[in-house]
């Protein structure tokens, strides 16, 4: 009976929200003259569910636009400030009083970002960013701010000396010691997070020649094996992901959590800049939340739900650059979509992409022809397994598994005695087998990975002995 009743419990807990996934956020650029007021902006955000927002200012208009919305807010300190924060104290206190602590909480400000991809600001001003950060976390504890904003700063990938494969990820050797190593400390001591921008668009339009467009846009690919940890990708914003965290791991900073503050795809573009598209944008975001609602990490890191905000909320009008640069919104000016995508779990439960028009092509690299692995099964929701969490403790995986095996419908013979799955004969290798099977029988749905916490899904395939977690049925 306290079985069944334990049992039920965890049932419950299964079908409460999916607090366990990742988050969307989106970016709030107003290089334009076209743009609609920040009320109705706030009011578009919050009629798409979207419940975090990333501004690259402090403007006294946007920020009481949001002032009892809901919304989560991270703010910008310009990089042509950072000469002032680093050097003065004094500044960074007036800065946080004057644009952070004047509006919070009622503006639930959540997040600093100090500078925007500093190592590319042509005006030189690496040296002052983790002084401006320690300065504006130190005018945060003046205002005893500190435990709810997070202070950070966002990097290109850029930054990274190598990227490819993703398990030989590092930062550029000239920047560890003087800013990524204090920077991190900093992270670290603080329980802040590292934030990065990651646009899979630029790797694929330099090298459409070797990275298959389904590889870019999370459709059904064979994958690309990475030569140093032999786990396989199926998208390349999980690679290029990866390699920061493999970057953070060889200075011995595991332990750092990352937001990506910045990703996205152009709906149109110059005639060199291949694959810009309305197509591939809606294909991108869509299923990059799709991805990311659908819980579970990267490769490297299995457990690490991301926060991702796409680029960006309008198209900007009066930005430089090519024409990509004006084409990266959701919608447009006068609050239409670009492109239809769904922003919310609710809104995920209609969403499919439409498949390429015809086989992705290429040959060795990124576009990881030939997937030498027997066949692993491909679906339209991608690679993806549920798995047992070894530290959710026997009790739920016991009451997970009674779950699964009975009233949720798994199909749990191969783990019978005897049978090609009962080996290894643990409680963690059976309740994963059990976990896949209803995740897979229920076509991946939103929520059908949590059994109360103890589990959680990966983009890699099981390894229980010899046994096959199947991906479909």
């Amino acid at each position: 009976m306290e079985r069944l009743t334990l049992s039920f419990f965890i049932f419950i807990l299964f079908l409460s929200p999916f607090a366990e996934s990742g988050s969307i956020g989106v970016n709030y650029g107003r290089i334009a003259n076209n743009l609609p007021s920040a009320v109705k902006v706030v009011k578009l955000l919050k009629t798409h569910g979207l419940q975090r927002v990333k501004v690259y200012d402090t403007d006294p208009a946007v920020l009481r636009a949001l002032s009892g919305s809901g919304i989560k807010v991270t703010v910008d300190l310009p990089n042509e400030l950072l000469f002032a924060a680093a050097k003065r104290l004094t500044f960074a206190y007036t800065w946080v009083e004057k644009n952070v602590a004047a509006y919070y909480p009622s503006t639930e400000i959540e997040a600093i970002a100090v500078g925007n991809e500093v190592f590319v600001d042509p005006h030189n001003t690496t040296s002052f960013l983790v002084p401006a950060m320690k300065n504006i976390h130190q005018a945060l504890v003046k205002h005893n701010l500190h435990s709810a904003i997070k202070v950070s700063s966002p990097i290109a990938l850029s930054a990274l000396q190598n990227s490819y494969p993703s398990s030989a990820g590092s930062f550029r050797p000239e920047l560890v010691e003087p800013v990524f190593r204090p920077m991190l400390e900093f992270l670290r001591q603080t329980g802040s997070y590292l934030m990065v921008n990651a646009y899979p668009f630029f790797a694929y339009e330099s090298n459409s020649d070797v990275i298959s467009l389904d590889y870019a846009l999370f459709r059904e690919n064979p994958g690309v094996v990475d030569s140093g940890s032999g786990y396989r990708y199926f998208n390349l914003f999980d690679a290029q992901i990866d390699a920061v965290f493999a970057a953070m791991s060889a200075l011995k900073y595991d332990d750092i959590k990352m937001v990506v503050t910045e990703t996205g795809w152009p709906s149109k573009g110059d005639e060199n800049e291949i694959g810009a598209s309305v197509a591939n944008a809606a294909a991108y975001n869509g299923n990059l939340i799709r991805r990311i609602l659908s819980g579970g990490g990267t490769p490297l890191r299995p457990k690490a739900d991301l926060t991702v905000y796409l680029f960006a909320l309008f198209n900007e009008n009066k930005k430089n650059g090519p024409t990509s640069e004006r084409n990266y919104g959701l919608f447009y000016p006068n609050e239409e979509r670009v492109y239809d995508i769904p922003f919310t779990t609710e809104e995920l439960k209609d969403y499919h992409d439409k498949p390429s028009p015809a086989p992705a092509t290429g040959g060795d690299g990124q576009t990881g022809s030939g997937s030498g692995d027997g066949g692993v099964s491909k679906s339209q929701t991608g690679n993806t397994w549920c798995v047992a969490s070894g530290e959710a403790g026997k009790e739920k995986l016991q009451a997970g598994l009674d779950y699964a095996c009975g009233e949720g419908g798994a199909d749990c013979r191969p783990i019978q005695p005897s049978a090609t799955c009962y080996n290894p004969n643990t409680l963690q290798a059976h309740a994963s087998y059990a976990f896949n099977s209803y995740y897979q029988k229920n076509a991946r749905k939103i929520g059908t990975c949590y059994f109360g916490g103890a589990a959680y899904v990966v983009t890699q395939p099981p390894k229980f002995g010899s046994c096959e977690f199947p991906t479909g049925y």
